[in-house]
């Protein structure tokens, strides 16, 4: 089985986290950064970690309301997926978001790791949360 690639999509920052060969357990791999906006750029990063771990498929986070409507956010989410799509072979599954931030965040504090640190791990933590989710769910 190949692995699969666990993405939480933000503004200027993206959540990295990938499973193991097996596809039970997913850890983080790094938070990619890119300009305000810049889902190109964002894409083309996210491609480079496909080709590396020689990934088959891709977990997106898609954020919602608490209501369950999808907002601009979920919008750009959406974007973002058929331009993955475009560019690789790889199926993207867009999976609802939902307080995994609000997890990850407790995770970390629960490690007592540093408010510092928390800020720099949070977005690879959260898609550690979307994938798991993802892979437990299989």
């Amino acid at each position: 089985m190949k692995r699969v690639l666990g993405l939480d999509l933000g503004s200027r920052t993206c959540g990295v986290a990938v499973s193991d060969p097996l596809g039970i357990i997913a850890r983080a791999v790094k938070t990619i950064r890119f300009n305000d906006g810049d889902y190109e750029n964002a894409c083309e990063q996210v491609l480079a970690e496909v080709k590396e771990f020689q990934v088959d498929e891709i977990v997106l986070g898609l954020p919602k309301h608490m209501n369950g409507d999808v907002g601009i956010r979920g919008n750009i989410s959406i974007d973002f997926k058929n331009m993955l799509e475009e560019r690789c072979s790889c199926s993207v599954i867009l999976i609802d978001e939902r307080l995994t931030t609000v997890a990850a965040q407790k995770i970390l504090i629960a490690a007592d790791v540093s408010r510092k640190k928390r800020k720099q791990v949070i977005d690879q933590m959260a898609a550690v949360q979307i994938l798991q989710g993802y892979l437990d769910s299989k």
